[in-house]
């Protein structure tokens, strides 16, 4: 292209380039007359206008003074990305980070319209138990072998005999009936705690009803409902992941174990489970709660977020595990007393027993894998409910 086709008008007037026939219009602005060529072109480039000659507010014809028209720059702008010092005029700073801010505010928020607030609770419960039980299934596997010392004594022991016989199947066995147990009972157990700390809470203002922490007395409270309810299918899983191949199924778990050894069986072990779920219930909410309360205390902020529920949750559940332990195993033991040939004719018998053969530390045998388990589990749970009770709300105008 010759010089001599390129027009340079000084001032506000226009200038065109002829040669190529695209319609490239720019003009150049009035400080650049004592160089029109140099600095009136580069001036242009660093005020490209953006949309294919079409300003985003074409209202103001000042907005675009001394502006550079290119057809198209839109799919520049798109897919090519800019140099250093490089600026798109016409888009107004901030523009997409007020964009993003706004998406971000008004993001979507789900929620589903549930009048009842007990059935809210079952529902929150329920899902909160599936997918709690789920992500830690493996751990829970493990955890149960090394209580029993049927695949080794060590945490590595268990994994490499688990895999070695049955794959990484073999660490989900009995999930199912796992999920079907803790879905309704934690339901139960998270709809008896809501109510019953709702009622035994005293408004601000008023004395307290009870002496103790009401979120104790709820706990309790909860674990006992949902563990008379829901141990016959504890057992049955129990027996599905120790005794492997002996039953095709839940339900024939069920037939066979009360056609062979009565209806009772199903029960076994119940007394020290609830001896074990009541102070691990009472423990695990109230440190829950009290938690809870702390955090707003110091943060000084009503709302918990999820990640907080979650490690509040996770803190909770270790601290239960860690002081019902013993009473834990002593179950695990007498549910598998038929399977290992060891029979016990109470709680404490058991207690005294593996106290007799293996010492102090197998009243704690499994502890570390168990609370590797609990913590997330308990986290995930409590997290899942409180985000579940915030989807599902009884007016649907309800935030």
């Amino acid at each position: 292209m010759g010089w001599d086709r390129l027009q340079i008008c000084n001032g506000n007037e226009k200038g065109f380039l002829s040669n190529c026939n695209l319609g490239l219009q720019w003009s150049i602005p009035e400080e650049s007359s004592h160089q029109p060529f140099k600095r009136g072109v580069f001036a242009s480039v660093g005020q490209v206008g953006y949309g294919g000659g079409v300003p985003p507010n074409p209202t103001n014809p000042k907005d675009n003074e001394g502006g550079f028209k290119v057809p198209l720059m839109d799919l520049y702008v798109k897919y090519v990305s800019s140099p250093e010092g490089f600026k798109i005029v016409g888009i107004p700073e901030g523009v997409e980070e007020g964009e993003k801010g706004r998406k971000k505010k008004n993001g979507l928020k789900l929620k589903i319209k549930v009048a009842n607030p007990s059935l809210r609770r079952l529902i929150s419960g329920a899902i909160a138990g599936a997918v709690s039980r789920t992500a830690v299934a493996p751990l829970e596997t493990i955890r149960t072998h090394l209580m029993v010392g049927s695949s080794g004594h060590s945490t590595t022991e268990v994994f490499q005999e688990i895999m070695k016989s049955d794959g990484w199947t073999g660490l989900f066995r009995g999930n199912l009936i796992n999920v079907i147990r803790v879905a309704p009972s934690k339901a139960i157990e998270l709809l008896t705690y809501d109510t019953v700390n709702k009622y035994l809470s005293a408004k601000q203002g008023e004395q307290a009803k009870v002496p103790i922490p009401p979120s104790l007395i709820a706990g309790a409270c909860a674990g006992v409902s949902s563990t008379i309810l829901t141990y016959p299918l504890e057992l049955v899983k129990t027996r599905l992941t120790i005794q492997r191949g002996v039953y095709n199924g839940i339900i024939d778990a069920f037939v066979k174990i009360i056609r062979e050894e009565g209806a009772s069986e199903l029960y076994r072990g119940l007394a020290p489970s609830l001896i074990g779920v009541i102070p691990y219930a009472a423990t695990n909410y109230c440190a829950y709660d009290t938690l809870r309360k702390a955090y707003r205390r110091v943060f000084k902020q009503e709302k918990i977020g999820n990640i907080e529920t979650l490690l509040i949750g996770s803190l909770a559940g270790a601290i239960s595990s860690t002081a019902t332990f013993p009473l834990e195993v002593a179950r695990k033991h007498m549910q598998a007393g038929a399977v290992s040939g060891k029979v016990y004719n109470n709680v404490l018998h058991a207690l005294a027993t593996i106290l007799e053969q293996e010492g102090v530390q197998g009243l704690y045998r499994g502890l570390g894998p168990s609370c590797v388990k609990l913590m997330p589990a308990a986290g995930i749970s409590f997290m899942c409910y409180e985000a579940c009770k915030r989807i599902l709300v009884e007016d649907e105008d309800e935030a």
